[in-house]
């Protein structure tokens, strides 16, 4: 087979939208397929539908071209995406014998492919040769050149008359004038130029300078007027240029006509915008040999996916051929020497700023219409605000409006210098990808925003006099004084087309004419000599890293999980997998591809459970780039695994930085990590004090019993929380006996039982105990203080009390209906205390069901916690157990089997979801959820096997549909973990 197996990544890249990819990722277990192969360069399935007959599904690889039996419009479908993305999942077999319906439609395409080449082998057809009568033909093309004459007339009197009036009174008449106009350039056959008009309307009245803008178009737009009725003594290129800008179409078969420049072109980055009809794609190539900038548009109607051939980050030996213009840039590929290659190094040929926005000045020199230009910067960096890219000479390009602070491009590159790629523009530079390290990393997506302008690029009499109208203040002059001080002599001509100026004078005011023309000259003079910024100070370094990156089928994983619907399950599912991945790649010490990192810092900012993970993995430059967005700053209290202890982060790093450091410190040596936080801790911001403290929980033991029992004086009741939750996790704690005492001063065992004398108020030790004196409503101050006392008490004191174990003392009887409190009391304190024995007694003692613990306000508030407490296969077991005994109920407990479960658990899960599929698909949804991040990847077999045999069942549908998307989950999580590998 010659091509090379494709990415999921690109897969999904074809998908003409989020709900296709959604579908197709759902349609990725051998569940859904009677059958499927490859043979050749081809692919073919079936896949099982909704109706009797399963879906014909061929892809040819070289193309791609995709056909399918389905009734869908989307092309390609989602049983194509299905079918693709098993294959880049490894799950098409060679061997399969293919079906008579996909060699048909290969032949088929094969035979139309040699008639397209036999086309193209022909000689140039002459003049008028094909045509049925080329007298007919040239008299059409005559007709169009007359009505688009006619059109442009119009539109030269059309913007006579909004100067004469005024910019002020267009924007009291709104779009609705624009719209008009631009209906009649449709009727006049100059639909490019129409299209321009149509969106001026939206410049009226946006931004501070609205009116420069506009005025700057208007002038833009008479001078195509005046250089397309001089045709035919302009030079060729431009006068190609002028006939484009206005819309005359230039046949493909034209332009491949022309002499083929064979290259080894480099695909730069590209751009996709949509409207409501169309979506365009903007792929920007570089030949090596030659030099050469080349832009291919492709575009597809809203639905259909565009082609993905020129993938960013490849170069591919290929002919392409230019369309004629005065800088040839929009080109057309003939033909392909070979498979597009990945590079492994940044593109050759980058230049200064300097240069470059000399070449974009030459560029605007030739072509005033041009409104942006390729770049390749070499060895740029953004300044401290965002708004600039430096080089080491200082001279700098403005970012565009939407791309300005690329966060993207700080963290990939560290703010060191790079190479950069992108379209340059009167707006400012648009990044397209960058190569740090010569490694290709694409531009992040950003919303695209209304461009509300810079400083105004037109002399202040100019506009003035454009706002007011010309009718009321005429303006003339035979010179133009611009902004930087330089005076440029006018001659303007009264003519119009070169007419009578008797006619002309009838046609349009001189005046307004006249001030066109100079608008004209003074943007193209602006634009043309426009030379870099001066650079500001660009943002210091990240430090460097001590740990590697995730391998880059590791990374192309991380890629879709933060990728929105490109899993095809999507919601709580994909953020449990995202967190299962950062998790995996923590415990490898591997760090994430650095330019993801904006992405994750923002998913924790809303996601809490994933800010653990997260530190483990964002290294160094996590934490540097946290510190530049004040969104981020959250990132600042999170530790992260430390490799290499720097006792510098100690001095002078963020609170995360200094938490991990210190928690690594009392790891290896608890007594110095004790040393230094006792040393610095009042001098610490409140807030530092409360993350730090936490940190001893790591080596915890008697010896800082010192420090956390000062800490229960401080002023900030959040640090003495954290000071009370430690010192109850400590065993043989002054706090654990002060709490002992109270309780022994409130429960007593005599005659084989306990009774209870509940406090009746709370004094100021208890305070400083971190005792809450509040009860919740409808539950007694005695009631809750006893609760709360017990609660911090160890639960050591019980046996100690009664010689009995967990069980035992469980068992007794208490006096006067005590009983509930203390049993709420005893599970808080195993919840915190981490005691397995006694978390088992309290669950053995709410399944046996007695009537004691039937109204004893345990509940699941209380008895998931204890859960969490007992070992793994603990706790799957009794989990296993509930689901056998009631479904429900079962369910509800899985929701704290967070981590991988064990074999019996997923049996009983499985059995579970055999019962429920046939008639609850509602509840099978559930628990396939909850199945998703934490059943063992090695079932999926199981569940495929289930899927088919819901085949003709009622709810068969809606059960196979929740029960595939699991299928899928569990692949995805065996092959995420192997990419680690």
């Amino acid at each position: 087979m010659s091509v090379e197996r494709w990415s999921a990544e690109k897969v999904l890249s074809l998908a003409p939208d989020q709900g296709a990819a959604k579908s197709g990722r759902g349609l990725i277990t051998a569940a859904h397929w009677a059958g499927q192969g490859r043979f050749d360069d081809m692919l073919w399935g079936l896949c099982r539908g909704s109706g009797a007959r399963p879906y014909q599904v061929c892809v040819d690889l070289t193309g791609p071209a995709y056909r399918c039996t389905c009734p869908s419009r989307k092309i390609p479908c989602k049983h194509v995406l299905g079918l693709l993305l098993r294959w880049a999942n490894g799950g098409v077999p060679d061997e399969a014998e293919t079906p008579e319906w996909a060699v048909e439609w290969q032949a088929d395409r094969a035979a139309r492919a040699q008639r397209a080449d036999e086309r193209a082998t022909r000689a140039p057809r002459a003049a008028g040769e094909g045509l049925a009568d080329p007298v007919a033909a040239e008299r059409r093309v005559k007709q169009r050149a007359d009505r688009v004459e006619a059109g442009l007339v119009e539109l030269d009197r059309w913007l006579a008359d909004q100067i004469e009036q005024g910019l002020a009174a267009s924007e009291q008449a709104g779009y609705q004038p624009f719209q008009t106009m631009a209906a009649r350039l449709v009727d006049a056959q100059a639909p490019s130029i129409a299209g321009a008009v149509r969106r001026l309307g939206w410049v009226i009245g946006v931004g501070a300078n609205w009116a420069d803008r506009l005025l700057g178009e208007f002038a833009m737009l008479r001078l195509l007027i005046v250089a397309h009725g001089r045709l035919p003594a302009l030079p060729a290129g431009l006068a190609a240029t002028v006939r484009s800008r206005v819309g005359y179409p230039v046949a493909a078969d034209d332009v491949l006509a022309e002499p083929e420049i064979r290259d080894r072109w480099e695909v730069l980055g590209r751009i996709d915008t949509a409207d409501d009809r169309l979506t365009s794609r903007r792929t920007w190539l570089r030949g090596q040999e030659s030099g050469r900038f080349a832009l291919v548009l492709t575009f597809a109607p809203v639905g259909q996916t565009l082609p993905a051939d020129l993938e960013p980050g490849t170069a591919v030996d290929a002919g392409l051929c230019f369309y004629p213009a005065a800088v040839p840039r929009r080109a057309l590929v003939k033909a392909r020497y070979g498979e597009p290659v990945r590079t492994g190094d940044a593109p050759t040929g980058a230049l200064p700023v300097r240069d470059a926005v000399a070449e974009h000045a030459r560029a605007v020199a030739a072509e005033p219409w041009r409104e942006s230009t390729p770049m390749l910067l070499s060895d740029v960096a953004p300044t401290e605000d965002g708004a600039l890219l430096v080089d080491p000479a200082g001279d700098a390009v403005a970012l565009h409006p939407d791309d300005d602070r690329p966060w993207w491009l700080v963290a990939a590159a560290g703010a060191r210098p790079v190479v950069v790629a992108g379209e340059y523009g009167h707006g400012g530079f648009r990044p397209l990808a960058a190569w740090p390290d010569g490694r290709h990393v694409p531009a992040a997506p950003s919303d695209p925003r209304v461009a509300l302008g810079g400083p105004p690029e037109l002399p202040a009499d100019l506009l003035s006099a454009a706002l007011v109208g010309t009718a009321r203040r005429p303006w003339s002059a035979d010179h133009l004084d611009l902004a930087d001080g330089q005076r440029l002599s006018l001659t303007v001509s009264p003519n119009l087309h070169d007419s009578d100026p008797a006619t002309a004078s009838e046609e349009l005011s001189a005046g307004a004419r006249a001030l066109l023309e100079a608008a004209a000259v003074a943007l193209t003079y602006r634009r043309a000599g426009e030379t870099p910024q001066a650079g500001r100070p660009t943002i210091a370094p990240a430090p460097d890293e001590s740990r590697p990156v995730v391998p880059e089928p590791a990374a192309e994983r991380l890629d879709l999980l933060l990728t929105d619907g490109a899993t095809g399950w999507g919601g709580p599912a994909q953020r449990a997998v995202l967190g299962q991945w950062l998790v995996e790649a923590g415990r490898r010490r591997l760090l994430v591809p650095p330019e993801t990192l904006p992405i994750l810092l923002d998913l924790g900012r809303r996601d809490t459970a994933l800010r653990p993970a997260l530190g483990a993995v964002a290294g160094r430059r996590g934490h540097w780039l946290a510190q530049r967005q004040s969104d981020w700053r959250y990132f600042r209290d999170v530790g992260g695994e430390v490799v290499d202890t720097d006792p510098h982060d100690w001095l002078t790093g963020t609170p995360g930085e200094r938490l991990a450091y210190l928690v690594a410190l009392r790891s290896t040596d608890p007594a110095k990590g004790l040393e230094l936080l006792t040393e610095a801790f009042d001098g610490e911001p409140p807030h530092d004090r409360v993350v730090l403290l936490g940190a001893l929980e790591t080596g915890l033991a008697l010896r800082d019993e010192t420090l956390i029992e000062h800490a229960l004086d401080d002023r900030r009741r959040e640090i003495r929380q954290v000071a009370a939750d430690l010192l109850r996790k400590l065993p043989g704690s002054a706090l654990g006996r002060r709490m002992a005492e109270r309780t022994a001063a409130s429960v007593h065992f005599a005659d084989g039982g306990l009774t209870v004398t509940a406090p009746a108020s709370i004094d100021a030790t208890m305070l400083r105990d971190d005792v809450d004196p509040s009860p919740p409503r409808g539950v007694g101050l005695g009631s809750w203080l006893l609760e709360e006392i017990v609660s911090a008490t160890p639960l050591a004191f019980w046996s100690t009390l009664t010689g009995r174990d967990p069980a035992g003392v469980l068992a007794l009887p208490v006096a006067d209906g005590w009983q509930p409190v203390l049993l709420r009391g005893l599970a808080r304190a195993t919840a915190a205390q981490r005691d397995p024995a006694w978390a088992a007694a309290l669950l053995d003692l709410v399944d046996s069901g007695s009537a004691a613990s039937a109204d004893d306000g345990l509940g699941e508030r209380l008895t998931w916690p204890l859960l969490e407490v007992l070992p793994g296969g603990e706790r799957g077991r009794r989990v296993a157990a509930a689901l056998r005994r009631d479904t429900a109920a079962g369910i509800r407990l899985l929701h704290f089997c967070a981590d991988d479960w064990s074999d019996e658990l997923a049996s009983a899960a499985l059995r579970a979801m055999a019962v429920l599929a046939p008639d609850n698909a509602w509840q099978l949804s559930e628990l396939c959820r909850l199945a998703m991040p934490a059943m063992p990847t090695s079932f999926v077999g199981r569940v495929e096997a289930l899927v088919r045999s819901l085949d003709g069942l009622p709810e068969g549908r809606r059960s196979a549909r929740y029960l595939a998307q699991l299928a899928a989950v569990l692949g995805f999580r065996h092959d995420m973990i192997e990419e680690f590998a």
